[in-house]
């Protein structure tokens, strides 16, 4: 193994290839693990680690972060389909595409109003803009799906009207052993529950001069795409992390928490470390394990650990009684890290470790988080309140929360 391995600095380079970056990242791993290895001996012998080998453990952390950052930035970029071009799609989209490119670079309306008109859309110019074709609608939900870690993981419906209800089952009928010719008793009815997701307005304006518009080589609706993808997707993480459900969708961390021990349906249950702030000093990985047995065998099948990137660089450094890393790299280009065996999702909106924070999730989010979509992307083009510039409001309705309470725990840095 080179020096240069071994260290791991920094990324002088944005390496070109998925493969690249992933050989990158495998090569500061490989450099970390020797590194704290020293750290922990220095520990064992010493009672305590040399400053040079901390820093550079903590050195080498920052370095591995960043290679996953471009590792998954090349993953989205090569996930990022086209816009469809010329000879592409029906003739019914193609006809829509350049009614809105007019639209978007003009003004004109004229076609777009006919189309929609055609196909009995109540949108308008005066009242809420146009939809978005197709292919751009598609293109910004499948970014958002990398840019909101929680979108990717939960259930997304479709929905045409501003609230979706959703009934739930909190408990099963009732069944029972008989005899042959013994009297069937009326069984308990099962046990509903009622739940609602309003959609909310999420809104970007992005900006452009005529000149751009006027340029014929420019791909406006890409254009509106690549503007507001990444504003929607970290307005929808954070509010599906920590969103309060006043006039956005509710996280799942501004549920009503409660000890595991005492859980009940409409909270979410949580695993202490034993300590304020921290792990315990013992043990610390006792308190992931209790959080994966915490959850019923048909959640841990599917679940997923949610943390920020300062949290996954603390829980990096642990292992179990062999002496094997906890955490796992990614096994091929574009696939999550692991922990204990199950993936990991980088969620920057995840609160800090500190004293009674909620820092780390773990659950089935596909059956514990559902994300609601009213259908189509609105585009309304302004070009009076910003002279010389044209806005273009888009907006979006999103809704989100809890559907099944069972299927998500926290973590607490608590001493209870």
């Amino acid at each position: 193994m080179t020096e240069t391995m071994k260290t791991a600095p920094e990324i002088k380079a944005v390496p070109e290839t998925m493969t690249a970056a992933f050989e990158d990242f495998m090569g500061a791993f490989e450099a970390f693990k020797e590194t704290n290895d020293r750290r922990l001996g220095e520990i064992e012998q010493k009672l305590t680690a040399d400053v040079v080998t901390r820093d550079k453990v903590d050195r080498i952390n920052r370095a591995m972060d960043e290679h996953k950052r471009v590792l998954d930035g090349l993953a989205l970029k090569k996930a990022r389909p086209a816009l469809g071009g010329a000879g592409e799609g029906s003739p019914e989209a193609a006809e829509h595409k350049a009614a809105f490119s007019a639209y978007m670079r003009r003004g004109d309306e004229s076609a777009l109003r006919a189309l929609e008109g055609k196909a009995m859309s109540i949108g308008s110019a005066a009242d809420g803009g146009y939809l978005v074709p197709p292919e751009t609608d598609g293109e910004i939900g499948r970014r958002l799906s990398a840019a909101s870690p929680i979108r990717a993981l939960a259930t997304v419906r479709q929905v045409s009207g501003a609230v979706l209800k959703k009934p739930f089952a909190t408990s099963g009928m009732a069944c029972g052993w008989v005899a042959e010719a013994a009297a069937r008793p009326q069984t308990n009815a099962a046990q509903l529950a009622e739940l609602s997701f309003p959609t909310m307005e999420l809104y970007a304006m992005p900006a452009a001069t005529a000149a751009l518009l006027d340029d014929a080589a420019v791909d406006v609706e890409s254009w509106i795409a690549s503007e507001v993808d990444i504003v929607f997707g970290e307005q929808e993480g954070t509010a599906f992390v920590s969103g309060d459900g006043v006039n956005k969708p509710k996280g799942f961390l501004s549920y009503t928490n409660v000890a595991d021990s005492g859980w009940s349906w409409g909270n979410i249950g949580y695993i202490a470390t034993g300590a304020a702030g921290a792990f315990k000093a013992n043990g610390p990985s006792d308190t992931l394990i209790d959080t994966i047995y915490a959850l019923k065998a048909g959640h841990r099948h599917n679940a997923s650990f949610v943390m920020n990137r300062k949290t996954q660089g603390a829980i990096r450094k642990f292992k179990d009684a062999d002496g094997n890393y906890l955490w796992r790299p990614p096994a091929t280009p574009g696939q999550p890290a692991s922990l204990m065996g199950f993936a990991i999702a980088e969620a920057e909106d995840m609160p800090d470790v500190a004293a009674d924070s909620f820092s780390i999730a773990f659950g089935d989010f596909r059956a514990g988080y559902l994300v609601v979509d009213r259908t189509g992307v609105r585009v309304l083009r302004d070009p009076y309140s910003a002279k010389p510039y044209v806005l273009f409001y888009t907006t979006k309705r999103v809704g989100g929360g809890v559907q099944n309470f069972e299927a998500i725990k926290l973590v607490k840095f608590a001493a209870s």
